[in-house]
């Protein structure tokens, strides 16, 4: 099975006055019924596929992000409050500590951040099932987005040979934190590059493993 873990760190400093610093944009009903924070939760409530989740926090915001999964009848296997962001490697490295410490390290984890907007969900049901066999196979699998413009907020993927096993993955041959304008114009151009979602799926024990041997402190 697989475990979504939601990253929910969010300080509310892009969106203000609407989003603020304890009320960030992922728990903000911007589309809808759901907050984005509630939304990204229900796209993994089919128990045939997922385990409950395992929410990572602030600690300012524990109450707010209780109350959303409460709403929705959902129980997260954990909600880990962190008293410092520290971005998204020490988090998820908290998270597969969780897993393991449950006897699931043979389980995959799905890592999210909890303010995408999602439109078609039955498509990204479908890629998340076809990195699950890359995943399995040992591989730490990132998802890029087709970008339609030259957008200088996010990093980018160059995308390289595919991997003949499994459709649709591909080797990633280099990422690239937030180009200028005049470069990210080119990379949308060659059609070579994708936006880096943020999203990820591996098995616990292997991205702890990478962990060790590239940042072991």
């Amino acid at each position: 099975k697989i475990t979504p873990v939601i990253l929910s760190g969010g300080s509310g400093t892009r969106l203000w006055p609407i989003s603020r610093s304890l009320s960030p944009k992922q728990f903000v009903d911007f589309f809808g019924k759901n907050s984005l924070f509630q939304q990204t939760t229900l796209r993994t409530t089919d128990h045939r596929t997922f385990n409950e989740p395992v929410i990572i926090c602030n600690n300012e915001h524990r109450f707010t992000a209780a109350e959303e999964l409460q709403k929705l009848n959902i129980k997260p296997q954990s909600i880990i409050l962190e008293p410092n962001g520290r971005n998204t490697a020490p988090a998820i490295a908290v998270a597969a500590l969780d897993i393991i410490s449950r006897d699931k390290e043979n389980d995959l984890m799905l890592v999210m951040p909890s303010d995408h907007i999602i439109t078609d969900e039955k498509s990204f049901l479908t890629s998340i099932r076809k990195a699950a066999q890359a995943a399995q196979a040992g591989y730490l699998v990132t998802f890029g987005i087709i970008p339609n413009k030259a957008e200088t907020g996010y990093g980018y993927i160059k995308a390289g040979k595919s991997l003949t096993d499994f459709e649709g993955v591909s080797k990633a041959e280099q990422f690239i934190e937030k180009p200028n304008q005049e470069t990210a114009a080119k990379f949308v151009e060659s059609k070579e590059y994708l936006w880096n979602s943020g999203i990820f799926i591996f098995k616990a024990t292997t991205y702890l493993s990478e962990l060790k041997k590239l940042q072991n402190d």
